[in-house]
């Protein structure tokens, strides 16, 4: 395989592997529990393998995700690429309700006073003084985007964060973010099975240098090739009651990962790296975020980025999910 593939977030200088780690699943919240030590090691892992981009959320577990996080990158810090999140919030019941996670309120909210609470809680958490990536969660339709902005731009006029992105938002939203200040990434769900970027915001942000960072590339493990006919969720697994791991759509996508394995096999690589490697040379998308809870998974993750595909591959690829996934439930 080659050098793990690398790329800039945006216009800010930073460079970053185009492979990932997401940290949802370490969080724990709506993954049956984490385990903390399995999940130190697999942040270890995955930077031994090469990834130096790390992306994290305080909404992940209530902090969670972050203050394993800040105890795995001891001592690695400035190897990283470290990227958390703002605007859903509980210390305040302001802008929109949300949800509740441990009994507690959470609201969309992403006014100046906030942020500015929030990105110190995330640098206590972390261990750190500054974030190098920092993303606007959701969005918040109380708040002007002006403001939201202004306080972003601030932060990093002080030096506790190096570039702005935004998720979970929408292609009017995105323009507004970026006619604001110099909005460097978006965060978006994307995956073969989940394609409306291409429709206009992925034109949108290749046009402007605003970096894509696609996020369940393997739609929550459904693409990962390790999810056959028959398997089931329980207890408070989000996949659970997900229409997209109906028995009908387990069927089709094994249809799919049957050809998937055999571009697999050339490469002595597993099916979820091909389908990261797929995603990584889709036009605008920058880099793939791809969730670990072991080490195993850090470093097969990790390994797709040094995966290249060739052209005849990328077609087989690419009919084969014309033809299974076009019917696919959601």
């Amino acid at each position: 395989m080659s050098e793990m593939l690398t790329r800039e977030i945006g216009r800010s200088g930073i460079t970053a592997s185009a492979v990932g780690l997401g940290t949802w699943a370490i969080g724990g919240w709506m993954w049956g529990g984490t385990d903390e030590e399995a999940a130190i090691a697999a942040i270890h892992a995955a930077i031994d393998e090469g990834v130096t981009l790390i992306d994290t959320a305080p909404a992940y577990g209530m902090g969670r995700s972050e203050e394993i996080v800040g105890r795995a990158i001891k001592g690695r810090r400035n190897k990283l690429v470290l990227a958390t999140k703002c605007g859903l919030v509980w210390h305040v019941q302001q802008g929109n309700y949300f949800f509740s996670q441990q009994d507690k309120p959470v609201h969309r909210y992403l006014g100046r006073s906030s942020i500015r609470h929030e990105v110190e809680q995330s640098l206590r958490r972390l261990g750190t003084d500054h974030i190098d990536h920092y993303i606007t969660h959701w969005q918040d339709p109380t708040t002007p985007v002006s403001e939201t902005m202004a306080a972003l731009e601030e932060l990093k006029a002080e030096g506790k964060i190096r570039s702005i992105g935004a998720s979970n938002c929408s292609l009017a939203g995105i323009s507004d973010y970026a006619a604001a200040g110099q909005l460097d990434g978006v965060q978006e769900e994307y995956s073969m099975v989940k394609r409306d970027l291409e429709r206009d915001i992925l034109p949108f942000c290749r046009n402007r240098s605003i970096s894509v960072l696609s996020y369940s590339s393997l739609a929550l493990g459904l693409l990962s090739g390790k999810i056959g006919p028959g398997r089931t969720f329980s207890g408070d697994d989000l996949r659970k009651d997900n229409p997209r791991f109906s028995a009908a759509n387990l069927a089709r996508v094994e249809a799919l990962m049957k050809v998937v394995r055999l571009v697999a096999q050339v490469h002595g690589a597993s099916a979820a790296q091909v389908v990261i490697a797929w995603t990584l040379v889709q036009p605008g998308i920058t880099s793939a975020l791809c969730g670990a809870r072991n080490p195993e998974q850090a470093r097969e993750n990790a390994a797709a980025g040094r995966l290249r595909l060739t052209s005849a591959e990328l077609a087989i690829i690419d009919a084969a999910v014309s033809e299974h996934l076009t019917a696919l439930d959601s």
